[in-house]
């Protein structure tokens, strides 16, 4: 009788008297295969780190005895004007109610966008099935570009402001949400499209009473998390140009000292915010996945 488990060729077989050989063997090989993997990262870390600081102006361990020289500065000069920091707390609100309204634009504009192309790329919902990998690759290439090089590309057409950030970070939740509303999608029930389709019911139908209902709590939770990611984007590409309150950090900074106070107090403000944001976001999210009171 043939041996299913190792074969008709002759070779090791497992002592039927050990029977945890055969698992210590197997652990072994894992353990080994392990250290060889974890070995190539080391040495390949190595050499990225001689070869960056070849090229760094100053050497990296040498300056680590300075790293802390400029935040100490910053605090140190936040610390002695602290008295004006509420002031100038509340005079970054107009620019932080900008930031907060690109990432809120950008946010609907991409997952709305997002919610179309990935029922066109997903596989057995698709409207044209042959036209599925041609939708998943522009997710693709949405999602490839970073939203601070589609930024600057579109303040030199466009000029500095928000619509360029605005249209840069859609494009990019557009391609980030798409790729996770698909694989949500890919898990539907199909039966109720199904049936849909046995009464007459044409694609949008299917989708909109077969399809949607089933992941709408999953893609309003990515997207409302995708929302507390944009705030942070829209922070960082005001330094850019793109406006907002990332735009005013930039210019307290380039000021040096003497305004450090006004930096301490930016900072203070977007972190005030993304935390709000983040314990809004994830209460509203627990409730629409759970489907539950927190």
């Amino acid at each position: 009788m043939v041996d299913i488990a190792f074969g008709p060729s002759p070779g090791n077989r497992p002592d039927p008297s050990a029977p945890g050989a055969a698992y210590l063997a197997m652990q072994r090989r894992k353990r080994l295969y392990g250290g060889v993997i974890a070995l190539v990262f080391v040495l390949l870390l190595a050499a990225g780190f001689d070869s960056a600081e070849d090229r760094n102006a100053g050497g990296f361990l040498s300056g680590l005895a300075q790293l802390d020289d400029f935040p100490r500065e910053v605090l140190a000069e936040a610390w002695a004007k602290r008295a004006n920091l509420p002031a100038l707390m509340w005079a970054s609100l107009p620019s932080l109610l900008e930031t907060v309204n690109i990432a809120a634009v950008s946010t609907l504009v991409g997952s709305l966008a997002a919610c179309l192309l990935s029922l066109l790329a997903t596989r057995g919902l698709a409207r044209w099935p042959r036209l599925t990998p041609v939708f998943r690759r522009a997710l693709d290439a949405m999602r490839a570009i970073p939203e601070v090089v589609i930024a600057l590309i579109l303040i030199y057409v466009l000029g500095s402001g928000p619509i360029p950030a605005m249209v840069a970070i859609a494009l990019h939740t557009t391609g980030a949400m798409g790729k996770l509303f698909s694989e949500v999608a890919e898990n539907a029930d199909l039966k109720p499209v199904e049936g849909l389709a046995s009464v007459g019911a044409n694609w949008s139908q299917r989708m909109w009473l077969g399809v949607i209902p089933q992941v709408a709590p999953n893609w309003l939770s990515y997207a409302l998390l995708r929302f507390e990611i944009n705030v942070r984007a829209s922070a960082i590409l005001g330094f850019v140009g793109a406006g907002g309150i990332g735009y005013d950090l930039k210019i307290a900074m380039q000021w040096g000292g003497g305004r450090y106070d006004t930096v301490v107090a930016i900072f203070l403000v977007l972190f005030a915010t993304i935390v709000v944001i983040d314990q809004f976001s994830d209460r509203l999210r627990h409730r629409l996945v759970k489907g539950a009171t927190p």
